[in-house]
């Protein structure tokens, strides 16, 4: 299925070079304008010279998602070159403390908690305006006509659309992944309030639950693993794969389609739901 996000301005939050940079990518391969922001300015601006090496258009801007001032700022620098935005992704991350609760500092759930929870909270109240002027006309069809967008006509209202990155720990409570279940479980539910109370704003919630990701973090941490417990990273890909239906890891690709689908016109009655892609580890 052709996504078209032809005309659309993306901006992605929390981009690295590993999900964030293959979602940049595809973006402006479907046609996106694509805002690259994270706290590295040199990561951001790499990404954002790719994609505009590959024909794409990428502006690249610095944000801690954790500083209220920062991602105004980040508003601002957006708003200076478009006065609407269609999309919004945040998938901030920083590595999750990987103790028992019992031995967890308390300040370390709470950073959790800010970056993924009240950055996403901070992120969305910015750019809210600029995503209710993306969802003020008609989306755009295949041939570019404009449709009839009534509640009645059967033509398709544009939609501004907001996709949280989650995960796949929401699913189990396994030692040692407490704080971060607690902190994507919240961010969870943040997407259900915010569907309920920006869908009358012509804006979608929406949240992507990964597991693993098998990119070039995963295989360094596989690497790792061979070495300590012995074997090669093939067999603790094979070992870790067995728990999946398809028996085998999603790619970045993987992830980042479901995530283009859900910012796209396809998707223009989804909100307010939880898309897990994990090749079938869980069944929700």
């Amino acid at each position: 299925m052709s996504v078209r996000l032809s005309g659309k301005t993306v901006v992605i939050v929390g981009a690295g070079p590993g999900f964030g940079r293959t979602l940049a990518l595809r973006a402006a391969e479907e046609g996106a304008s694509v805002v690259v922001a994270a706290r590295t300015v040199s990561r951001v601006e790499e990404i954002a010279a790719e994609v505009r090496a590959a024909g794409g258009r990428a502006l690249a801007a610095p944000v801690d998602a954790t500083d209220p001032d920062s991602v105004r700022a980040l508003r601002e620098a957006v708003a200076e070159r478009t006065d609407a935005v269609h999309g919004l992704v945040y998938s901030a991350f920083a590595v999750p403390s990987m103790k028992p609760l019992a031995q967890t500092d308390h300040d370390q759930i709470s950073r959790g908690i800010d970056l993924s929870v009240l950055g996403a909270l901070r992120t969305t109240q910015e750019f809210t305006p600029l995503l209710e002027a993306g969802a003020s006309g008609p989306a755009g069809s295949d041939d570019d006509d404009t449709a009839d967008a009534s509640p009645t006509s059967g033509g398709l209202p544009a939609t501004g659309s907001v996709v949280m990155m989650a995960s796949a720990v929401i699913h189990h409570s396994r030692e040692r992944y407490a704080g971060y279940k607690i902190a994507k479980t919240a961010l969870v539910a943040l997407g259900h309030s915010l569907a309920t109370e920006l869908g009358p704003r012509g804006i979608r919630v929406n949240t992507v639950a990964p597991g693993y990701i098998y990119g070039d973090t995963l295989r360094a941490y596989f690497e790792h693993l061979a070495d300590k417990y012995g074997g090669t990273i093939d067999d603790v890909y094979r070992h870790t794969a067995e728990k999946m239906d398809l028996r085998r890891l999603p790619s970045e690709r993987e992830i980042v389609d479901p995530v283009l689908f859900l910012l796209s016109d396809a998707a223009s009655a989804v909100t307010g739901q939880t898309l897990t892609v994990d090749c079938g580890e869980f069944h929700n």
